[in-house]
């Protein structure tokens, strides 16, 4: 009886070991091989593998110059979990993750973003007119960004980012007009009223070299 209650025991203990699966129609967007489904916009006419690369299953970003990954595919409403860490030994820059991307192909585009920049990741912005809303106390506006044009954004509502260097996971949720932000299994911020229009999803070269090990999607 006792051999019978440890094989349960460690049969119970493995599968809460197991990392969690995936929902079902969950795609990823990034194979671990190479950049299949993925195009994108740089400054100073630079292409793809100037600044993108996949080394050892991870998605390298230098930073330079600014630009946007996209996806070729459009999307309007998901869940999104992406896996990044600033490059180790470095200093940590900006970045970000841009959601229904539309309009003219700009360094900075019509799009929502949650912000992986080092100190304010999970803020929460909408560029060149994109609607959004949230906390009143939280909430930014700039009529002419330099770079974002009309830019309506919320802060987040506190931190949760790993040291420069470690693994982070950060959980969107868009669907319809609401977008919510988990950073490291902490609820860091949400919006609503966001513009609902199809669009890709992107990641963000802004500034100091970034690494992406995950990044998938479930449609909603």
């Amino acid at each position: 009886m006792r051999a019978i209650i440890l094989v349960l025991a460690s049969l119970i203990s493995s599968a809460v070991c197991q990392p969690a699966q995936p929902a079902a129609g969950t795609k990823a967007l990034f194979n671990g091989r190479d950049l299949s489904g993925w195009d994108s916009f740089l400054n100073d006419g630079k292409k793809t593998a100037d600044v993108w690369s996949v080394r050892d299953g991870i998605l390298v970003c230098k930073g330079e110059p600014m630009g946007y990954l996209h996806t070729t595919e459009k999307f309007t409403d998901f869940k999104l979990e992406v896996e990044w860490r600033w490059a180790p030994g470095t200093t940590p820059g900006n970045s970000g993750v841009l959601m229904r991307i539309n309009g003219e192909a700009r360094p900075l585009p019509r799009s929502l973003e949650v912000q992986l920049k080092s100190g304010t990741a999970g803020d929460i912005f909408g560029f060149h007119g994109m609607t959004l809303s949230g906390e009143p106390a939280r909430m930014k506006h700039v009529e002419n960004h330099p770079l974002g044009g009309k830019l309506t954004g919320v802060t987040r509502d506190g931190g949760a980012e790993a040291a420069p260097g470690e693994w982070n996971r950060l959980e969107i949720t868009l669907k319809q007009g609401e977008l919510s932000a988990v950073l490291n299994g902490v609820a860091v911020n949400k919006a609503s009223g966001c513009e609902i229009v199809p669009g890709s999803v992107a990641l963000q070269s802004e500034g100091g070299e970034i690494h992406f090990r995950t990044v998938r999607l479930t449609p909603l």
